[in-house]
């Protein structure tokens, strides 16, 4: 009954799109953690959404469900021949053509397999993040310097033998608690967001990964054709 809750849910909220995060098919904890962190860092976007903010847009590849008449209207997947971040660039088609997206938390309705474990991330992110930022490699390494530079304040503060360093190297675990809701809202165990804390630099990994290996290669190679970084700019 996914798609008719889906399909009510456009009904009710006059949406012309609605888009829902996936699950994961496999109980391995450090996946749960790096799937809740991945869940954290489109809350701000889910909620842009939901409250109709300018400018805001969201489209996850996992479960896109579009009104045919705006589809049509805001171009399709022919304005984005060319898109390796095709799911998030369609609710950006949608929002510029004055549509209305919905997002919700799928849990369980929606399932995407990520890997065995949290480190296949890594590889499966290998062609989106550096895409996600628009192939823009001083904001790539400035990124990935800063969150390594704050990472090296939570390692220094955890043997300064202050009160502050000390607040430093905890820092990380205010992750948890919000981690922890999500948790619940799709039906896990809220222990789960323990780990979310030590996950933290794989998606740093995965940046710097998807940066170097988009670069090596001058570009990507996506279902079997490779795309030059000059074709996707």
């Amino acid at each position: 009954d996914v798609l008719l809750r889906a399909i009510r849910v456009a009904e009710l909220e006059r949406a012309d799109h609605v888009t829902l995060t996936p699950g994961r098919t496999t109980r391995n904890v450090g996946v749960r953690a790096t799937a809740l962190l991945f869940h954290l860092s489109c809350v701000n976007l889910i909620s842009g959404v939901n409250r109709d903010r300018p400018k805001s847009h969201l489209g996850l590849g996992a479960f896109n469900l579009v009104r045919a008449t705006a589809y049509r209207q805001c171009g399709g997947y022919e304005a984005l021949r060319l898109t390796v971040l095709d799911d998030v660039k369609l609710g950006l088609l949608l929002r510029r053509a004055g549509k209305r997206t919905r997002a919700l938390l799928g849990a369980d309705d929606v399932e995407a397999h990520w890997g065995t474990n949290a480190f296949s991330t890594i590889k499966l992110m290998e062609k989106n993040y550096f895409a996600a930022l628009d192939f823009n490699l001083p904001l790539a390494l400035g990124g990935g310097a800063f969150i390594t530079l704050l990472m090296g304040v939570v390692a220094l503060g955890a043997v300064s033998g202050t009160g502050a360093g000390l607040a430093a190297a905890l820092s990380p675990f205010c992750l948890v608690v919000p981690a922890a809701i999500l948790a619940r809202r799709i039906g896990w165990s809220w222990s789960v967001a323990l780990g979310v804390p030590f996950v933290v630099p794989i998606f740093i990994c995965a940046l710097l990964n998807s940066t170097f290996m988009t670069l090596r290669h001058g570009g990507i190679r996506w279902r079997e054709t490779f795309y030059s970084i000059e074709a996707l700019r």
